[in-house]
């Protein structure tokens, strides 16, 4: 399949050497290829759960400066002992929540049926590199909203096949890999 006609004005170009950037820049263009070649729609709900929790720590620490601003310190201690636990507590379920809900997932979307007769299905999509490393990990899973079932594949490859010498992330290369990827879970899904 080749790219579409949004994807010649899709270029990405980072510093090779930086394998968080290549990470980042990968995860954008397979973002791209859910986003703009499937036309699913992105649900932010697993980052807005995050957003709440750092939303809530810093609204806890503000009140911890303005109470020590307006009532020094003193007679502030209660309510900043009060609030450092709380801000430390939320840190924690932040760690937690990043660890076992987000798992590295960087877009979440959902595929309608047009007609509305079939169940929505929600794509995520989630990668790792290790530290020092030239392997991408991707991971894509689908899960039918209706029963639940959750199928999964993943690919591992070097970032030079989607990366040329020049650093530009070759939009193609990984639009290929990404739609293999989804053609064999939709072919997974069908075959249950």
């Amino acid at each position: 399949m080749g790219a579409d006609k949004n994807s010649e004005n899709l270029v990405i170009k980072v510093n090779k050497w930086d394998g968080s950037a290549v990470k980042n820049a990968l995860d954008d263009a397979v973002k791209y290829v859910f986003t703009k070649k499937y036309n699913y729609i992105e649900n932010f709900a697993v980052l807005d759960g995050r957003l709440t929790l750092c939303g809530i720590a810093v609204a806890v620490a503000i009140i911890a400066l303005f109470c020590d601003y307006f009532y020094p310190f003193p007679a502030s201690k209660p309510i900043l002992v009060t609030c450092v636990t709380i801000y430390f507590i939320l840190m924690a379920l932040l760690a937690l929540y990043t660890t076992y809900k987000e798992k590295g997932i960087f877009v979440v979307a959902v595929q309608r049926d047009p007609a509305g007769f079939n169940p929505d299905l929600v794509w995520e999509a989630s990668s790792y590199m290790k530290k020092h490393d030239d392997k991408y990990n991707l991971v894509l899973s689908v899960r039918n909203t209706a029963t639940g079932n959750v199928n999964e594949t993943s690919v591992t490859k070097s970032i030079a096949n989607f990366i040329d010498i020049n650093g530009v992330v070759i939009y193609e290369l990984i639009e290929n890999v990404v739609s293999s990827m989804h053609d064999s879970l939709t072919s997974q899904r069908k075959e249950k």
